[in-house]
């Protein structure tokens, strides 16, 4: 397993959230689900505008298999025994009409609160991009004025072994960039 070693002191949280796709198959409850909402409905927002949107589909239920039927063939195979595959959209406009520049960033914020409250819970919390959007927008009827950011596979963990090849040879943790090759003093590129 790939040792994650942080160069400057942070909670061990943060070291300890990952995406794992091994899960069990056993649905999440809706107590374990909106804990996960909830630690999201707590993060920063433009203005406290929070602009993201969850949209869930519970394993065992016919939406279970409406979401799943959205995502790109490489996640297939390990996201069919999550306990719940969520679509996360977020509003582009405030409420009074005027542009939301920070909907992304401020969903995005919202995402990581839920990925590290799901790491308290010992939860599998898994981001990802690979599912058709247009089709999302429909399957969710996601209304005008919103967008598609990406979705969401979580539940229970499962055995490693349980996952075909070749995602069970890739289940561990995976390092980091260091801070040094994107955060810069002054201008972009800059030491």
């Amino acid at each position: 397993m790939t040792q994650r070693i942080a160069d400057h002191p942070i909670h061990e949280i943060f070291r300890r959230r990952w995406s794992p796709r091994s899960m069990s198959g056993e649905a999440l409850t809706h107590e374990e689900l909106f804990t996960l909402f909830e630690a999201a409905r707590w993060a920063p927002s433009s203005g406290n505008s929070q602009p993201w949107r969850f949209v869930y589909a519970l394993a065992g239920t016919p939406d279970f298999r409406r979401f799943f039927d959205l995502l790109a063939s490489g996640n297939q195979p390990w996201c069919a025994k999550a306990g719940a595959l969520v679509v996360v959209a977020s509003r582009q406009q405030r409420a009074d009409g005027m542009p939301l520049r920070t909907h992304s960033f401020d969903t995005g914020a919202a995402w990581v609160s839920l990925a590290l409250q799901g790491t308290i819970m010992g939860l599998v919390v898994h981001g990802m991009e690979g599912f058709d959007y247009a089709r999302a927008v429909e399957v969710i009827a996601l209304p005008a004025g919103h967008t598609v950011e990406a979705m969401i596979a979580m539940g229970k963990p499962g055995r490693r072994e349980h996952l075909p090849e070749p995602y069970g040879s890739r289940e561990e943790p995976s390092g980091r960039e260091p801070v040094t090759r994107w955060a810069f003093a002054g201008r972009f590129g800059a030491p």
